[in-house]
């Protein structure tokens, strides 16, 4: 699902905000420095989980500057994430005609219609976005998952259509490994290896026909097929790889997988010993928070909710010695809330164990 702008805390302004300081100071439109402070403090709030204060200090804020766009911004994304949709909609569709400059209403008016599988609206948000600024990546980006996502409905019903096409059937495959959650413990979906073997099915179900005439078949394969063409090449691959350099890489990298997707199944259990156990003693929370203050709050945000779901994607790992970083899309689900985003790890080996230095939502 498209991903939504998450405000981060970071001195002096969070991307989110610093972008959108940015986007009304190139239309000329002066901030005080008053205001500037006040939108920071929104937004420590929020990374900090506070969502109900920072709502409180939005909204006094507001009944005095009832127009300023970055607060209103704000406040659009704590209802978003409170589940409030109509009044987020309504708050985001209102910015797209007060501040037109700014891509990120849009972007979040996507989000949301993704979410409710409306995905025709969601492109033409993203494309309003794109529009307003070109070198947006997270609109591009969402555009791209909304487009495979008309794809796979269009492929689905030329199926219903026609069930005897085969070459609709690689096709719809592969664009549902993009949205097939990887199961804890299993290897992270490889698109580009993942599309390979779909296509020789197709040239399997062709021999059938009656007629000797085997031309027919390798057409639809070669419409898929055409990346994996040069097949004389591996012969020279192994002189040219040095196997000795990256050989200590793939068991660290398999530890640290390991203690990711662990991080990520005790959150989803309710684990509350196993998930604080996954971040190490120099862990920094953002907002400010003191460790311990952190942990209270993230038990009274995990534990008691009816059914929490931690599923991750396109998991990216870095080894650099005893650190590493682990990149990757997280899709989070509890009772009604269904949130999309970046996540960055970073962590530390002490001993046989990889533990989070710090974790941050983005990049």
């Amino acid at each position: 699902m498209p991903k939504s702008p998450r405000p981060r805390a970071r001195f002096p302004f969070s991307p989110t905000v610093r972008a959108l300081l940015l986007a009304v100071a190139a239309c000329g439109v002066a901030l005080p420095a008053l205001a500037a402070v006040e939108h920071e403090d929104v937004d420590r709030l929020m990374q900090a989980g506070k969502l109900d204060e920072a709502m409180t200090k939005a909204d006094a804020f507001l009944k005095d500057k009832p127009r300023d766009p970055q607060m209103r911004f704000l406040k659009g994304v704590i209802q978003l994430d409170t589940g409030k949709r109509a009044e987020a909609i309504a708050a985001f569709t209102q910015l797209t005609l007060d501040a037109p400059e700014l891509p990120e209403p849009y972007n979040n008016l996507a989000v949301i219609y993704a979410s409710q599988n409306q995905f025709d609206k969601a492109r033409g948000a993203l494309e309003s976005a794109i529009r307003t600024n070109p070198s947006y990546a997270t609109a591009q980006e969402n555009l791209g998952d909304v487009y495979a996502r008309l794809a796979s409905q269009a492929y689905s019903k030329a199926l219903q259509l026609d069930q005897n096409n085969t070459a609709v059937q690689p096709k719809l495959a592969v664009i549902r490994t993009l949205f097939t959650p990887t199961p804890p413990g299993a290897k992270p979906t490889v698109l580009v290896a993942a599309a390979a073997p779909e296509r020789p099915a197709p040239a399997a179900k062709a021999p059938p026909a009656p007629a000797p005439t085997p031309a027919p078949a390798p057409a639809p394969a070669a419409k898929v097929a055409a990346a994996p063409a040069p097949v004389a090449a591996p012969a020279k691959a192994p002189e040219a790889t040095p196997a000795p350099a990256p050989a200590a890489a793939p068991a660290a990298t398999a530890e640290i997988e390991t203690a990711v997707r662990g991080w990520a199944s005790a959150w989803a259990g309710q684990d509350m010993d196993r998930y604080l156990a996954a971040y190490g003693p120099d862990f920094t929370p953002g907002g400010g928070q003191s460790r311990k203050a952190w942990e209270e709050d993230r038990r009274a945000r995990i534990v008691g909710k009816s059914s929490i779901s931690v599923n991750i994607e396109n998991l990216v790992i870095k080894v650099d010695g005893q650190n590493a970083t682990a990149k990757f899309r997280q899709i989070y689900r509890a009772d009604s809330l269904n949130i999309s985003s970046r996540k960055t790890l970073d962590l530390q080996r002490s001993g046989n164990q990889w533990h989070i230095r710090k974790e941050s939502v983005g990049g």
